[in-house]
């Protein structure tokens, strides 16, 4: 059982809330569910994809901050904040990532963690790199 599944390009990986330790991240995500939309490869953050959400006000401060998701670990940077240097956006971490801007690190909020098939995950990040954009579906789980 998993509390939610991420379709990227047909693949299908079984996620858990974060929810002790990011309840308001995560309660605020489940209101967007199902959402889709497409991810592109990371500028500057390493082994990372991302979904840019430009202006978009998540109404969220941070909680359970990282600069350094490991693989798997889903983070939303809730963009809107009074010394923010990048727009709202979700990363995705499939290798060594350093979560950062042009203007330098930044810390988004670990809300989801990618339970299974990390392997699959980290070939499907290359692949955004090589061959560009890919869709991403986030739904309930079962």
């Amino acid at each position: 059982m998993a509390d939610i599944h991420i379709d990227i390009a047909g693949e299908v990986f079984r996620a858990r809330f974060e929810t002790q330790d990011a309840p308001q991240t995560v309660a605020r995500f489940r209101e967007l569910l199902p959402f889709s939309d497409r991810i592109i490869h990371v500028r500057w953050s390493g082994e990372a994809c991302w979904i840019p959400m430009g202006e978009r006000d998540l109404s969220l401060g941070y909680e359970n901050a990282t600069s350094h998701p490991a693989p798997g670990g889903v983070i939303v940077y809730p963009g809107g904040m009074p010394t923010s240097v990048s727009e709202t956006e979700i990363l995705i971490a499939y290798g060594g990532c350093s979560f950062a801007s042009k203007a330098g690190p930044l810390a988004g909020n670990h809300f989801l963690t990618i339970t299974e098939k990390l392997d699959v995950l980290a070939k499907i990040g290359r692949s955004v790199l090589w061959d560009g954009a890919k869709s991403i579906t986030f739904r309930a789980g079962s």
